[in-house]
C-alpha cells in the first residue's frame, strides 16, 4: 500500500493506542509492581487481541463478531477475572525493596490471555478499524501484502507505546527504596489494577 495511506493510519492508530484507557493503566500498574520484563507477556496479549479485531474486520467478519458476542464475553470475564488476582497479589505482595520476584510457572501464558482479554472485551477497537480502515484503503482492495504491512505496523506501534508505558513505570518504580513505600506503591497499583479489572468487567 502507498506509504502516506500507511503512515497516516500508524499516527491515527499511535494516538488511539497512547491514549489514556484501560489497557495503559493496566500495563502502568504492573510495571510499577513487577517491573517491565515481567509485563511483557501482558503486552504481547493487547497486541494478539489488536490483530484479531483487525482480522474480523479486515475479513468482513465484524458481523460474526457481534453474533457470537458469548465467547467474547466469556474471554472478556476471564481476562477481568486474572486482572483481579494479580491486583490482589500485589495488594498482598511483600513490602520489600526493588528487587527482581521469581516469575511464576506458567505466569506468561495467563498475561498473554488477561491481555487478550482485556482487548477482546473492548468492542471499540473493532469499532476503530471500522471507521479508519476505509479511509486509508478500500478494504475490497485489500492485498495479502497491504495486510501484511498493517499488521507490521500495529505491532511496532501498539507494542512499542506499551512498552515505553511500562519503562516510565518501572523507572518511577525504581526511585522506591524504603518498605513503607513499596507497600504503598503496591496497593495503589493493586486498586489501579481492581478498578481495571471491573471497568473491563462491566462494559
Amino acid at each position: 500500500m502507498e506509504l502516506t495511506a500507511l503512515l497516516i493510519f500508524a499516527g491515527i492508530y499511535a494516538v488511539a493506542v497512547a491514549s489514556p484507557g484501560p489497557g495503559v493503566a493496566a500495563v502502568v500498574a504492573r510495571a510499577m509492581g513487577v517491573g517491565t520484563r515481567r509485563t511483557l507477556p501482558f503486552i504481547a496479549g493487547i497486541v494478539i487481541g489488536d490483530l484479531t479485531w483487525f482480522a474480523l474486520v479486515v475479513g468482513g467478519l465484524a458481523v460474526v463478531a457481534q453474533s457470537f458476542q458469548i465467547i467474547f464475553t466469556l474471554i472478556k470475564y476471564a481476562g477481568a477475572a486474572y486482572l483481579l488476582y494479580m491486583a490482589w497479589k500485589l495488594w498482598r505482595a511483600p513490602a520489600e525493596g526493588i528487587s527482581e520476584q521469581p516469575q511464576i510457572k506458567g505466569e506468561g501464558i495467563k498475561l498473554v490471555m488477561a491481555g487478550l482479554g482485556l482487548t477482546l472485551g473492548n468492542p471499540k477497537t473493532m469499532v476503530f478499524f471500522l471507521a479508519i480502515l476505509p479511509q486509508v484503503i478500500a478494504l475490497r482492495a485489500m492485498t495479502p501484502l497491504a495486510i501484511a504491512e498493517l499488521c507490521l505496523a500495529m505491532v511496532v506501534v501498539v507494542g512499542g507505546i506499551m512498552t515505553v508505558y511500562a519503562l516510565l513505570a518501572d523507572s518511577a518504580r525504581r526511585f522506591i527504596v524504603t518498605p513503607e513505600r513499596m507497600r504503598a506503591v503496591n496497593r495503589a497499583t493493586g486498586g489501579v489494577m481492581a478498578g481495571v479489572a471491573v471497568a473491563v468487567a462491566a462494559r
